[in-house]
């Protein structure tokens, strides 16, 4: 696997009931290959990870590397405010034949750099498929520094995937860890244009979920050096994104796959489907763009 390209950060299918919803995951799997996607990101953000159980978070990972099926890299999310917990994940996640694990931060409470070090460091030693640090202060409370991302590296790390939405910190962590072999994702799709231009291998994009198609053309664009069409494409899919959180944006991913024709259950709650307003708002700028 290449762990480059357009990794989605899948959602994760429920049933009303709340149960995990395993035909839902298959169809957006299935959907997200045809598409051209390169891999799936399970149990982060958009996943809903943080909200599950530890044996949900195990099934939901068990299901993505049965229908990935080999063509497409999986890396699973086992980040968690208990060291202990995400090693469990890890080295479940591990046996059951996914390609990387990633994790942030442990959360909660801020600790110092050499405690995510640490924290790290155990991730790193318990597993022997890549591990991949996951930067997204918002969600976290504190960030990564890139001296403390090159520490990670040097201990082993293969990647990062960087949400903090600071461009100019990505690059900081690219001129941090210079290793060919270490992988630098960044975790919006806002930040593609400059994120690739400057070398990044790719993006973990929350809107491929829903159109895949349109993220997949603009990766094309910028690997076939295609850049006056890149920037228009940018500036489109910043303004998608804006509709797509002109609504709480992950129960809108899941109404916009289902208008798409993909049945993907529900968000787990406490997160709710859109009520009828959002949701006719949300397809009334959509159809304004020719996107329904």
């Amino acid at each position: 696997m290449k762990f480059e390209g357009i990794i989605c950060p899948m959602i994760s299918p429920f049933t009303a009931d709340e149960k995990i919803y395993a035909d839902g995951v298959k169809s957006l799997i299935e959907f997200l290959h045809e598409n051209g996607v390169n891999g799936i990101f399970v149990c982060g953000t958009y996943g809903l990870g943080p909200a599950m159980s530890i044996d949900e978070r195990k099934r939901i990972a068990e299901l993505a590397v049965e229908y990935a099926s080999g063509n497409m890299d999986v890396i699973i999310h086992v980040g968690s405010s208990n060291v202990d917990t995400s090693i469990e994940l890890a080295k479940h996640a591990e046996d059951v034949g996914a390609d990387a694990v990633a994790s942030t931060p442990p959360f909660y409470y801020k600790y110092d750099d050499d405690g995510v070090y640490n924290f790290f460091k155990s991730l790193i030693e318990k597993v022997d498929i890549p591990v991949f640090v996951y930067n997204i202060p918002p969600r976290v409370g504190y960030g990564i520094t890139p001296s403390l991302l090159k520490r990670i590296a040097d201990e082993g790390a293969r990647g990062i995937k960087d949400t903090s939405g600071d461009i100019i910190l990505f690059y900081q962590f690219m001129m941090a860890v210079k290793s060919r072999d270490f992988k630098f994702f960044v975790g919006t799709e806002r930040l593609m244009l400059p994120s690739m231009i400057a070398g990044g291998h790719g993006c973990v994009a929350g809107l491929s979920n829903a159109f895949p198609e349109i993220i997949i053309e603009f990766y094309k664009m910028l690997k076939n050096g295609r850049y006056k069409e890149a920037v228009e494409r940018q500036f489109f899919i910043i303004e998608l994104r804006d509709i797509m959180y002109s609504v709480p944006n992950i129960p809108a991913t899941y109404a916009v796959l289902k208008l798409r024709g993909i049945d993907v259950g529900y968000p787990k709650p406490p997160h709710k489907p859109l009520s009828d307003e959002e949701l006719e708002r949300l397809k009334l700028r959509l159809r304004e763009k020719n996107l329904l």
